[in-house]
């Protein structure tokens, strides 16, 4: 294949991928990454009026990074597959040669570039405004931000529905957050690190690494899992239509 014929098949794919953000975040698509900036902003509010005396610590960048991640996650999942039930264009998916997986995978890449988008706007922001961190520090947010987009993108075509599937996701990411705290070493939790220095003082670097590869590991798989049972389900169309 010559190169003329390798730059033309990206350029249409990029633009599958930029049709595939239009349509799951709406025309303003680029600004979608830069809400995630209130949550830092809110944060260094509560600085300067002096609501927190003290600064951020560098294991808290996770935190900072994380919550946005998964609360963009969970908003742009239940459109990857819903918002084409909503909108009662989900029969045409149907038709698309090679199979209806194919659209749906370039709206699941596109949520997770705007994910990433998001994530790195995060990180610029914490470190400049709040504190500096570790770059492995921001495996842990992404992974968070994936699973919660994989999760709300099962529940809405669970439910069929968007709005549904929303509301379904946030008990789910209130139980994650509820058992995960300053110090998270539950190995189930998407917002597992080993930065505290509780954490380090207090277990051995080789089970922290352990930890932390069972449940990166871990989790690559489930949202694997998800995913491809997501797909299966709307891939149903007797009952995603009825």
């Amino acid at each position: 294949m010559s190169a003329g014929a390798v730059a033309g098949a990206v350029r249409c794919r990029l633009r599958a991928v930029y049709l595939a953000a239009r349509w799951i975040a709406g025309r303003w698509w680029f600004a979608v990454p830069a809400l995630t900036l209130a949550w830092p902003a809110w944060l260094v509010l509560r600085l300067a009026v002096g609501w927190r005396p003290e600064a951020y610590q560098p294991y808290e960048a996770h935190w900072v990074i994380a919550f946005p991640l998964a609360l963009l996650g969970t908003a742009l999942g239940v459109r990857v597959i819903a918002a084409d039930l909503d909108r009662r264009t989900i029969e045409i998916l149907y038709t698309v040669p090679g199979g209806s997986h194919r659209a749906w995978l370039l709206h699941l890449g596109a949520a997770a570039s705007m994910l990433a988008a998001a994530e790195a706007l995060l990180a610029t922001a914490t470190a400049i405004f709040l504190t500096a961190f570790p770059p492995a520090l921001l495996y842990g947010p992404l992974q968070a931000g994936l699973f919660f987009l994989a999760v709300s993108m099962g529940l809405s075509v669970l439910f069929r529905s968007e709005v549904t599937g929303a509301l379904a996701s946030i008990p789910v990411l209130g139980l994650f957050l509820a058992v995960s705290g300053a110090e998270p070493t539950v190995r189930l939790s998407p917002f597992f690190h080993t930065y505290a220095p509780q954490t380090l003082s207090r277990y051995h670097p080789q089970d922290l690494l352990a930890w932390t590869v069972q449940n990166r590991i871990g989790f690559a798989l489930l949202v694997a899992a998800l995913v491809a049972l997501t797909f299966a389900r709307a891939n149903r169309r007797e009952r995603m239509i009825a």
